[in-house]
């Protein structure tokens, strides 16, 4: 029997790809794409927040929020061996945001550094995490570097606990309505499953399916509507500066929808923080199994156009730019 060759992996000096943690490692892991790694390391979906955060005295590298939970993610970044001050600033960031995952990336973890997080997971409350993960890149021949987070620290019983809540509603009894939900959405995971842009999360039984658009306090969703008999597909905007957001994509109303081909509502929802712009497919019957093919195609065509047409727009916004005169010119 013939084996094909195989290549052998060699490890690459990651001060030859990025020369300095400020100017080259930090932004090439804010980019959507690279968080993305790292998130499913951490069993996170990472949304970025701010680069170079002030937290206190200190300027924090990267601040995310992870899109499951809506909890704060900070994320400190050393290409060299951990030192003290940086873990001294772990600490002051951990005061100054309250409630906080703090990530902790280096090239190399001393031993006492390691210990030192496994201490802090121990006897903070449960509202403080610690992670210390160690970055490396490697490549097979002459491919290009590939980067490897490994982690050296997490909090106690991590694997168990991002799960919780997740196998409690596999374990529950499921109406007819969330077992229909459950399998549509795993059909659209399955479609989904090596799309470039959009990243398919783990399906539950529920009207709604969440995917991360590049930015904190946005999201696209999928909707499965079973009581007014339609789906929808909507940018969901929850973000304390929601209606500054809202205010700045309407002023491009006209654009928008004729790049994206669509009839959009645009909901600004003035008794609630949240905005949200939707479109509708009404009058389909979501329990007739055998046209689900073409709701999912449906679907998938409407999710790659709110993507192709707000992705960019939405991490352009800027609350401090907006005119209230203008959007409700």
């Amino acid at each position: 029997m013939n084996v094909s060759p195989l290549g052998r992996l060699e490890k690459v000096n990651v001060r030859g790809i990025w020369l300095t943690e400020a100017q080259h490692f930090t932004p090439w892991l804010a980019r959507p794409d690279n968080l993305a790694i790292l998130g499913e390391t951490l069993n996170m979906e990472l949304e970025i927040e701010a680069q170079e955060k002030n937290v206190g005295p200190f300027r924090a590298d990267i601040l995310c929020k992870d899109a499951l939970d809506g909890s704060w993610v900070l994320i400190e970044n050393q290409l060299e061996r951990t030192d003290h001050g940086h873990l001294g600033q772990l600490l002051t960031y951990a005061s100054g945001l309250q409630t906080v995952t703090i990530v902790w990336i280096a090239t190399q973890f001393t031993e006492e550094h390691r210990a030192a997080l496994d201490w802090l997971n121990e006897i903070t409350e449960e509202k403080f995490k610690f992670f210390g993960l160690e970055v490396e890149l490697w490549r097979i021949g002459d491919s290009p570097p590939a980067p490897k987070f490994n982690i050296v620290s997490k909090p106690n019983e991590w694997s168990r606990s991002v799960g919780q809540a997740a196998r409690r509603i596999e374990t529950e009894a499921l109406t007819d309505t969330k077992s229909l939900q459950l399998r549509f959405w795993t059909q659209l995971q399955e479609r989904l499953r090596n799309h470039p842009r959009l990243r398919p999360r783990k399906p539950f039984p529920q009207h709604w399916y969440d995917f991360s658009i590049g930015r904190a306090g946005f999201k696209l969703s999928a909707k499965l509507d079973t009581q007014r008999d339609r789906f929808g597909v909507e940018l969901y905007i929850d973000d304390e500066d929601a209606k500054a957001f809202f205010g700045q994509l309407i002023l491009e109303r006209a654009q928008i929808e004729t790049e994206i081909g669509l009839d959009l509502e645009w909901q600004k929802l003035p008794e609630r923080t949240a905005s949200r712009i939707v479109h509708h497919w009404s009058g389909i019957d979501p329990f007739d199994e055998a046209r689900w093919p073409e709701y999912l195609d449906w679907m998938v065509r409407s999710l790659e156009r709110f993507h192709s047409v707000f992705a960019e727009r939405v991490r352009a916004l800027d609350a401090d730019q907006f005119d209230p005169e203008a959007s409700e010119a």
